[in-house]
């Protein structure tokens, strides 16, 4: 827990790329504007995992999310979709994930404002701008972090002219035909006593994708105009996304035995439009006290098409002869039945491809309006042994979402891609039928922090946040999906931390915290009515919130040995969650549904160390995460072969979490001479259970170790040459398992596959270079 680790102050995130980064005081004059990054009131890092811009850019291109594996053991990107910015970032077995499904357990804050969208608290990493990212700190948990900080927060820190004056660009081309483009400027100018200052960023990448029919392209841009005195000052931050995904998920292990580029079914793709405003005043009240607020509003339309298989094929029964039935689980959830498919007319779908073949298109359209604000207090004065830092905050973010689906019947071509065939498929029990669904949230929070100085060398950080959240569902077809709900919880936190010298301090505390259910989980929680890749609602019974109780221990040093400068940092914690909620498979192909599974465990170590001398930069980091369920309990996982015959595993108390690594490892090496640098990473992963073998009955998917490289060297000044090689040795791996359906369609590249387990590959070896410009 570090609860006054919560604000950024212009140059907090600088020394080099140091992770254990100590921030500048807060009094700083004119050339510092104030920028809120999270709730909370002191700036105090000396816990946190922190990045600069030079970490984020240190491969020549900005590249945020390689940035946190490569310095951090902890964090962990799995390739669930396969599509390099839709993974699911892992942290402390905690999940921040841009797919439906996910159990989010991280609040993501940008500039002081959530970046989780409100629908499903999901985290999309497509939308950041990478090249205006000054810097990220990943802290431990704290009770005034608000809603999804389970596992902690991660605070986005945006550039400014005033900080990053000068032009930076870069352009560089890759294998499987990536290609590159940024650009990034600020400048300032003192007039009237303060500080004008504007910057601008703007990104374009295409990637072809190593897998088939995977392309993707991006558009980020950045703005920010502000003007600063010693005493107040005003920012405006415009945020703009234009982007489209192919991520065709996990295939077969049988399928990437013969063709490891192949993919299962096809397309998978989503395409979002993201706007974002947001305005960030200061006021200085006194020499100590001052007002911070963040304002903001956006607007993002997220549009998917995804072709699957389907439960779907000629009908059996005589009298239904020549039409496409669905099958279905019967009254006593044993025995599989069928229902005539029908259209949006009500009459029932012909049967044109010879009973079967058949797949579905599953498209939808989803689209938010989110405004807030987070407005707090601080003072920070001299008291008794040292400097108290109080903080007084109040925090409200209210959104809007119209969310619409329809399923088509298609067909399973020969490449497994599904082209439409005009029905819209509408069934009168539900089972299938298009949504429309209005959701409206209203979060807002009251929080109170205070870093106490006890004696000379103890401090205490009491902190303490009331949270309440409000979701209201309107169902714009029937009723079914109609619902109203409140949360409400009050969060304390504590932490004592003792400087037993100038190079060692110990820390211990405890805090607590809560996640509400989704609109998107609410509206799919019922065992009998379950959705369809966690698109199509069709009910809304309760479901409780989750409340996370966390201990952490550690100590932190500093040091000279040898020519080198010494930082390290050392933690142990564990966190219990109580009603954890888990998506959990249906019988029927490609449905599911969320439910409260009890009591589970996250507890481990960290330890990071990081040493300088002259030009050599060295970081070695190690995360043992130990997550399990602490209490039995039965899952519906039919694809799983220790399944029972309707389809359950048993979960026993002390079974691992899935998806979650045991051991991580990192190490990283640069060495910078004149007008040149190389450097490169090791990154380890352990084995981890697949999703859907909760009970810890089949074989783990392998762990894996990466070897990737980079260089750069001088051309004139100000401009470079940059390569990377990820990669390099070539390793095949995965970093995602779980469970299909496979043997119902021929695979031409693995005739009588039967293999149900299906991972998401790792990248194979992969290069690009590239030329960067610095003025």
């Amino acid at each position: 827990m570090k609860v006054m680790a919560a604000l950024l102050v212009g140059s907090a995130l600088v020394g080099g790329g140091s992770a254990l980064a100590q921030a500048p005081d807060a009094g700083d004059a004119v050339r510092q504007p104030i920028i809120v990054t999270a709730p909370g009131g002191a700036i105090d890092l000396d816990d946190a995992l922190t990045l600069s811009a030079a970490d984020i850019g240190r491969s020549g291109s900005p590249d945020f999310l390689g940035a946190l594996t490569r310095n951090f053991a902890g964090v962990t990107l799995q390739d669930a979709q396969n599509n390099p910015w839709q993974p699911n970032l892992v942290y402390r077995g905690f999940v921040a994930s841009p797919l439906q499904g996910q159990a989010q357990g991280i609040a993501v804050y940008l500039d002081g404002a959530r970046f989780n969208q409100p629908f499903g608290d999901t985290v999309q990493f497509d939308l950041l701008p990478e090249a205006a990212v000054r810097g990220v700190s990943l802290l431990d948990k704290s009770a005034v972090y608000g809603l999804n900080a389970l596992g902690g927060a991660l605070v986005i820190d945006t550039k400014t002219g005033l900080s990053d004056p000068g032009l930076e660009a870069s352009l560089s081309l890759g294998r499987f035909g990536t290609t590159e483009a940024s650009i990034a400027g600020g400048m300032a100018r003192e007039v009237a006593g303060g500080d004008w200052s504007a910057f601008g960023a703007f990104q374009y990448t295409r990637d072809d994708g190593w897998r088939d029919y995977s392309p993707s392209t991006l558009y980020n841009g950045y703005a920010d105009i502000g003007f600063d005195t010693a005493t107040g000052g005003l920012h405006l931050k415009i945020v703009g996304a234009n982007t489209d995904l192919t991520g065709n998920g996990v295939s077969p292990v049988e399928l990437l035995a013969a063709d490891r580029s192949a993919v299962f079914t096809w397309p998978d793709n989503s395409r979002s439009r993201y706007g974002r405003v947001s305005l960030h005043p200061w006021v200085a009240l006194s020499d100590t006290t001052r007002i911070e607020a963040t304002l903001y509003a956006q607007k993002l339309t997220l549009r998917s098409v995804n072709g699957d298989a389907a439960d779907i094929e000629g009908c059996e029964e005589e009298d239904e002869a020549g039409l496409v039935c669905l099958e279905t689980v019967g009254d006593d959830d044993e025995e599989e039945e069928q229902a005539v498919l029908t259209d949006a007319n009500g009459n029932a779908i012909i049967d044109t491809l010879g009973g079967e073949g058949y797949g579905v298109l599953n498209r939808g359209r989803t689209a938010t309006r989110a405004m807030g604000a987070l407005v707090q207090l601080i003072d920070k004065r001299a008291i008794g042994a040292g400097e108290n830092v109080f903080a007084l905050g109040f925090s409200y973010d209210t959104s809007r979402t119209r969310f619409d689906t329809s399923t088509e019947l298609g067909a399973l071509t020969d490449d497994r891609s599904v082209e439409g065939l005009g029905s819209t498929i509408v069934q009168a029990d539900g089972a299938i039928a298009p949504v429309g669904l209005i959701a409206h949230t209203d979060y807002w929070g009251v929080f109170v922090q205070d870093r106490l100085p006890i004696t000379s060398r103890l401090s205490a950080e009491i902190g303490l946040r009331y949270n309440h959240a409000r979701i209201v569902m309107l169902d714009q077809i029937g009723t079914a999906l109609n619902g109203r709900h409140r949360f409400q919880r009050l969060n304390p936190g504590i932490e004592f931390d003792y400087v037993v010298s100038d190079g060692l301090t110990l820390r211990g505390g405890y805090a607590e915290s809560n996640r509400v259910p989704t609109p998107a989980e609410l509206s799919c929680a019922d065992e009998n009515a379950p959705c369809s890749l966690t698109n199509f609602f069709v009910a809304d019974p309760p479901l409780k919130q989750v409340v996370a109780k966390s201990w952490e221990a550690g100590a932190k040093g500093h040091a000279q040995a040898g020519g080198f400068t010494i930082d390290w940092l050392l933690s142990a914690w564990r966190t219990d969650n109580r009603n954890d909620i888990q998506y959990v498979a249906s019988a029927i192909r490609g449905r599911a549904y969320f439910r409260n599974i009890g009591s589970t465990r996250r507890q481990g170590v960290e330890a990071t160390l990081r040493a300088s001398r002259g030009g050599l930069h060295a970081g070695l980091s190690y995360a043992f995460t130990d997550a399990t369920y602490r209490a039995p309990l039965s899952l519906s996982s039919p694809a799983n072969p220790s399944a029972d015959a309707e389809g359950l595993i048993a979960v026993a108390r002390g079974d691992r979490l899935p998806g979650i690594p045991r051991h991580s490892a990192t190490l990283n090496l640069d060495y910078a001479g004149t007008g040149w640098s190389v450097g490169g990473d090791l990154i380890a992963r352990s084995g981890q259970y697949l999703v859907g073998d909760e009970g810890n009955d089949e074989a783990r998917l392998g762990g894996y170790a990466l070897v990737n490289l980079r260089a750069s060297v001088t051309l004139m000044k100000g401009v470079s040459l940059f390569g990377t090689l990820n990669n390099a040795l070539g390793r095949r791996y995965a970093t995602f398992g779980t469970f299909g359906e496979v043997d119902e369609i021929a695979l031409e590249e693995a005739p009588g596959a039967s293999n149900p387990r299906a991972y998401g590959p790792g990248a194979p070896r992969r290069w690009q270079v590239g030329v960067k410009a610095l003025f």
